[in-house]
């Protein structure tokens, strides 16, 4: 198996309260795989020590075969991270443009001095993105005046901008509807699937689990509790029991 991400080990706690109880993990390159379970379970804890934003992580991330555990996002987005949050992100006075501009600019390393050449020289890849997530009809809209679910899209488009070999997305759906959900999750496979990309994500929705991931990982209390295909989680009766609900 090769092995994108492998953690060691990984253990993070806060004061006395332990919220990662020693998770060994190895994501194959290419795979779709989530991350559920009950709230509190540590899976949104997990993504950020993934993304170097929690200080005094213990054990081993390891990212193409090298230790990451102690880099910072700003260097792990070089290296091919990169992440969505579950509350939006984006800039929600600025356009849909601007936003995307922003992210592909930022992308470059050469933000610091935002010229009209360099503007014009992203101005097709921004538009590439936004045809990517659908919002090209949107580009010269107020962020602030889009649906969620058009947010989730924009900002999914903003993570593509530095073609991120490893996606990390945590709860990429909540609020959603559930049409939004789907559409949002499908589009969001079809791009990895294209593009041979891994992708890691956090999700409440079992129904979009089971449809999007090729395999699932079950977290409870710290801990790993079982992975899986979906087809062998759905048929875990300690996952029912705990998570799934005894058998529905």
């Amino acid at each position: 198996m090769d092995a994108i991400l492998s953690a060691r080990n990984i253990r993070k706690c806060y004061g006395s309260f332990v919220a990662l109880k020693d998770i060994s993990f190895d994501l194959p390159r290419g795979e779709r795989h989530a991350l559920i379970g009950p709230n509190g379970a540590g899976k949104s804890t997990f993504i950020a020590c993934v993304a170097g934003q929690l200080p005094g992580v213990e054990g081993e991330l390891l990212f193409k075969g090298h230790n990451i555990t102690s880099l910072t996002p700003a260097s792990l987005a070089k290296k091919g991270i990169g992440r969505t949050f579950q509350i939006s992100r984006a800039f929600l006075g600025m356009t849909v443009m601007e936003n995307i501009m922003a992210a592909v600019v930022i992308s470059t390393g050469r933000w610091a001095s935002l010229s009209r050449g360099l503007y014009r020289e992203n101005l097709d890849k921004a538009f590439h993105l936004l045809e990517t997530v659908a919002l090209v009809e949107r580009a010269a809209d107020r962020v602030g005046d889009l649906s969620l679910g058009d947010r989730k899209r924009l900002e999914f488009g903003m993570a593509l901008a530095n073609d991120p070999d490893l996606l990390l997305l945590d709860e990429p759906t909540a609020g959603m509807s559930i049409k939004e959900r789907h559409y949002l999750m499908e589009m969001v496979a079809t791009r990895m699937e294209e593009t041979n990309k891994t992708l890691l994500f956090v999700e409440h929705d079992i129904d979009v689990v089971m449809k999007i991931a090729q395999r699932v990982t079950v977290m409870a209390r710290g801990a790993v509790l079982a992975a899986g295909t979906p087809g062998e989680i759905a048929a875990n009766e300690e996952v029912q029991a705990i998570y799934l609900g005894g058998g529905h």
